[in-house]
């Protein structure tokens, strides 16, 4: 039995690491695991502004740069910022302990993370983190209230606060008119972030880009065979359906003769 506890404790860690606070509207991301420069750029990204604090420890460089087409000497080179080989784990030299005592808790292993809160969430927390003094270090965020980590990628979004202006009014997906003048219907919303301009290194759009490019990295790294695996469960598809007909003709003609 305590065995079974710990267990169940041990696959709980990760959701318990990234709990969220009240629930949110999520943004959609269309992931593509097969746009390789897509998810070249996000290991970029994750190498240089991630991997400072989180780990991919279930990872290795050679297979990511096998599987996402870097050359090796591209990897080690870029990509690789320690003494690791190619052939290692995806590791920090970052103890959990200091981890702890620095933010609270020890940042979490960023491998399966896409697995647990899923793309659109992810998506969702990397471009919803906005200033705030009142935290220990000035960042919080709107789909992970209280984070307790530095909004890490500020210098490519921008300067972002949270606060009051006014927005249209929707219900049911639909905007919402003045039957009369048909003008926009509006109300004070004390939620929305605003990007203070020219504070960032890319535009809004390139900005969300990025974004997308490393949350389909995670997604990859979280499934590595994920395509494989969709091809073979094809190729397995069609052979039950190609064998289905001969097992039915073979069927048909032992029971042609039984009355």
């Amino acid at each position: 039995m305590k065995k079974l506890f710990a267990a169940f404790v041990i696959a709980a860690l990760p959701t318990l690491s990234f709990a969220a606070g009240p629930g949110i509207a999520l943004d959609k991301v269309d992931i593509d695991l097969t746009d390789k420069a897509a998810m070249q750029d996000g290991a970029r990204t994750f190498a240089n502004y991630c991997m400072g604090c989180h780990s991919a420890q279930y990872q290795r460089y050679e297979r990511v740069a096998d599987d996402l087409g870097i050359p090796h000497e591209v990897m080690l080179e870029n990509l690789i910022f320690n003494d690791a080989k190619i052939g290692d784990h995806m590791k920090i030299g970052m103890k959990p302990e200091d981890g702890k005592a620095w933010f609270g808790a020890a940042p979490p292993d960023l491998t399966l993370v896409a697995r647990v809160r899923g793309n659109d969430w992810l998506y969702t927390y990397l471009r919803t983190f906005y200033e705030d003094p009142t935290r220990p270090l000035g960042a919080n965020n709107k789909v992970f209230p209280n984070v307790g980590m530095p909004n890490v990628l500020v210098g490519l979004q921008g300067r972002q606060y949270i606060g009051c202006k006014q927005v249209q009014v929707v219900e049911d997906g639909k905007k919402q008119f003045d039957p009369l003048t048909g003008t926009p219907i509006t109300h004070e919303a004390c939620d929305q972030l605003t990007i203070e301009p020219k504070t960032g290194s890319l535009t809004e759009a390139e900005f969300d880009e990025k974004i997308q490019n490393l949350v389909t990295f995670l997604a990859y790294s979280a499934n590595p065979v994920k395509l494989k695996s969709q091809r073979i469960g094809t190729y397995v598809l069609l052979y039950l359906a190609f064998f289905f007909v001969f097992a039915y003709l073979l069927k048909r003609e032992y029971w042609k003769d039984v009355h």
